[in-house]
């Protein structure tokens, strides 16, 4: 009977044994399995920590990122999808301080034109690409310098020179970072208003082969800026809260454009038409291909 019981305790033992083990693998694989995406995202990515503390602490963050990732598209729920990108190991925060540098200001400046050019236009396209019409260049890394307001005005630059002289020409967004200084801020952020402003009184921006983007803050060079290849005569405001009015302006030539970048969403955007949360606080430039801002016709002489 002793020995009976005996095996018993001993087989109890080796089942709950076995329970905790299966239980304690259970728990283990998926971070095993998150933690090799992570080594192979690093190893993509070129990315490298200072020390062991910080690489936990990274991800923990990736590991949080990626699960977020992976359950938005297997929801399926918007019409876009998400991806394990080169931000997947920073903080909301983090991503939101290193790339979105729109600067508003506590007076924005009032529109340059009173008018809005494309007010009498009665009928718009179904749809419209500039990029399929030759108006865009191929899209462009800002890096880390918060100097987004620079690649909106100059894309809207060379969008507007393609359509006025046919030639669709790559410009200089670090001549902006450079020497557009006494209102914007380079890498610290800026406002698409003053680089009209210093592309309007400088006679036009050079190319990018000329004056190529470094991503950094640096000395204005005035030999390369004296270069200029385009041109523009000013600028105008498209009407506040007025979606109809964007769809003229759009339709009929690219538009600078600040959106509230904040949400996770754009910072793991991949693909299709984003139609998550759009807030208030003004902090990205971009350009409208699909605050509004029109440039206007270069000179052709």
């Amino acid at each position: 009977m002793a020995l009976t019981s005996s095996w018993k305790l001993i087989l109890a033992a080796i089942v709950v044994l076995g329970m905790w083990a299966s239980q304690s693998t259970a728990r283990t694989l998926p971070d095993a399995s998150m933690v090799e995406k992570h080594e192979n995202w690093m190893a993509q990515f070129g990315r490298a920590y200072k020390d062991d503390a910080e690489k936990a602490m990274r991800f923990k963050i990736f590991k949080d990122n990626v699960e977020y990732i992976e359950s938005f598209n297997e929801a399926g729920a918007r019409p876009y999808k998400l991806a394990i990108n080169k931000f997947a190991d920073l903080t909301n925060e983090e991503f939101k301080a290193s790339r979105n540098g729109f600067k508003m200001g506590s007076h924005p400046k009032s529109s340059k034109v009173s008018s809005f050019r494309y007010a009498n236009v009665s009928a718009v396209p179904a749809s419209m690409d500039w990029r399929t019409k030759g108006a865009v260049t191929a899209v462009k890394d800002q890096g880390q310098c918060g100097c987004c307001w620079a690649f909106t005005a100059v894309a809207a630059t060379e969008g507007i020179n393609q359509l006025t002289t046919g030639k669709l020409i790559s410009l200089s967004e670090q001549e902006l970072v450079d020497c557009d200084t006494s209102e914007d801020q380079g890498c610290n952020g800026g406002l698409m208003d003053d680089a009209f402003e210093f592309i309007i009184g400088n006679k036009g921006l050079t190319t990018e082969s000329n004056y190529p983007y470094q991503g950094v803050d640096a000395t204005c060079n005035t030999k390369k800026e004296s270069s200029r290849v385009a041109k523009i005569t000013g600028y105008e405001d498209v009407p506040a809260n007025s979606e109809s009015a964007l769809l003229k302006a759009v339709a009929n030539q690219p538009v600078s454009v600040a959106i509230d970048a904040g949400e996770s969403d754009f910072q793991f955007f991949l693909s299709g038409v984003f139609t998550g949360e759009c807030g208030t606080e003004l902090d990205h430039g971009v350009t409208d291909l699909a605050m509004e801002k029109l440039a206007m016709e270069p000179s052709t002489g």
